[in-house]
């Protein structure tokens, strides 16, 4: 409201210098007329759209009432700016009566039409903020249920690939398989419990991929060990749910399985110019050593499409040799400090 009333005021100095210089009198009363009519209409009709439209976006009357409502304010704005500079200049109340025809209808037909003017301006402008609003929450509503679509692709992926593994475990260690399905069976109730947020902290992605991790020892035993490095820091910082578990999952399927003793996976964060930096590296047989399989690239891909969805530009994944061997994967992207 307080912006309106300067941008009227603006717009009424302009009316006051035109008329001025026109010949229609000083600067000075000019000044007085112009801006008491105008910022008379503008507190009448300004106030009286809020009270109107209540909690509505546009905030402006519809109908009738909008029109009554400039009506109003033009014909206080009108009477009440004409008693003010009367009062200014020293002339008697209602000078304006006494105004030739053609002086006294340019008068009023300047108020009209800057009042209707403004109106329009300032109704076009709130609309064009509405219409931005309503395009930002479409932005976000198609982002967060683009990301939820991308969770509920990545939670089935992880969990057929457990059970294949747990199938073949029922076969050649039956009491490892039972212990496998009871970790399976804690993990699925921590992570159905958990709310569908679109992030958490990392901490909480930390002990997610802890489970997992726990997990996946059942079955490989002593082939797998892990180090998870998260600074304390950093353990508020937000990030997507499962982020970080297709890394891991990738890492050990076509990293660490292969390799007939196994090896190891460091999932380290750091803050690195700005940027939360996160490394998934393993001691596997590296990327070009690693044999194909099939749908290898869902995990990578779901997290460049995650990454992309939330970060944009910023949100940026790389795969690297590690230099213990094998590979090394490096997120980044930008959080709050």
């Amino acid at each position: 409201m307080l912006r309106h009333g300067l941008i009227t005021a603006a717009f009424c100095c302009f009316i006051a210098s035109a008329l001025a210089i026109s010949g229609n009198g000083s600067w000075e009363s000019q000044m007085v007329y112009s801006l008491s009519i105008g910022m008379i209409c503008w507190l009448v009709i300004d106030t009286g759209r809020l009270l109107l439209s209540g909690h509505k976006e546009v905030l402006w009357p519809h109908g009738l009432w909008g029109y009554g409502l400039i009506a109003l304010g033009v014909t206080v704005g009108f009477l009440g700016g004409n008693a003010i500079g009367d009062a200014w200049v020293g002339a008697p109340q209602f000078e304006f009566r006494n105004l030739a025809a053609r002086k006294m209808t340019s008068t009023i037909v300047i108020t009209l039409v800057a009042t209707i003017g403004m109106c329009f301006f300032f109704f076009s402008l709130g609309k064009s903020k509405h219409m931005q609003r309503q395009i930002e929450l479409a932005q976000r509503n198609a982002t967060e249920a683009r990301l939820k679509l991308l969770e509920t692709q990545l939670e089935p992926h992880m969990l057929f690939n457990t059970l294949a593994n747990l199938r073949v475990l029922i076969t050649v260690d039956p009491p490892r398989a039972v212990a496998m399905l009871d970790r399976l069976n804690s993990y699925l109730r921590m992570t159905l419990s958990g709310s569908r947020a679109l992030a958490h902290p990392l901490s909480a992605e930390f002990e997610r991929l802890g489970d997992y991790l726990e997990l996946m020892s059942v079955r490989m035993g002593e082939r797998l060990r892990y180090t998870l490095d998260l600074p304390d820091d950093l353990r508020g910082a937000p990030v997507p749910p499962l982020l970080l578990q297709p890394l891991v999952e990738n890492s050990i399927r076509h990293g660490l399985e292969p390799k007939v003793e196994g090896g190891e996976i460091v999932v380290r964060a750091r803050r690195q110019a700005g940027l939360l930096e996160i490394e998934v590296s393993d001691t596997g047989v590296g990327l070009d050593a690693a044999p194909p399989s099939e749908g290898s690239g869902f995990g990578l891909e779901q997290v460049r499409e995650r990454l992309a969805t939330v970060y944009g530009a910023q949100g940026r994944m790389s795969l690297s040799p590690s230099p213990a061997g094998g590979t090394c994967a490096t997120l980044s992207f930008p959080t709050p400090v």
